[in-house]
């Protein structure tokens, strides 16, 4: 098959492996390349600065992750006095086990 690679039909895994410099060039270039094994979708090759954006490791690396994200919220007024609340009365309900 001597088709070019720049779209986003998906490639035979001989295909490839034959042309994988082409392939990645593809990628690098626009969009994902997907690739089949025995006619099913296998992989799919993308660009390094997609499967960052992808997998937000861009984000990680900013100190944008979860922890960032928690320790900016709001913190109250100084001198407030902390919020203090009291614990739900919760009574278990009778469950009758017997077959």
């Amino acid at each position: 098959m001597n088709r070019p690679v720049a779209t986003r039909s998906p490639i035979a895994l001989q295909d490839a492996k034959a042309r994988f410099s082409e392939v990645v060039d593809a990628a690098m270039r626009g969009p994902a390349q997907p690739v089949t094994r025995r006619g099913k979708p296998a992989v799919v090759i993308v660009a390094a600065v997609e499967y960052a954006r992808l997998t937000r490791e861009d984000t990680a690396r900013e100190g944008g992750g979860f922890i960032e994200h928690l320790l900016a919220q709001p913190k109250p007024p100084e001198g407030s006095r902390p919020v203090r609340l009291s614990p739900l009365e919760l009574k278990p309900r009778d469950i009758d086990f017997a077959p």
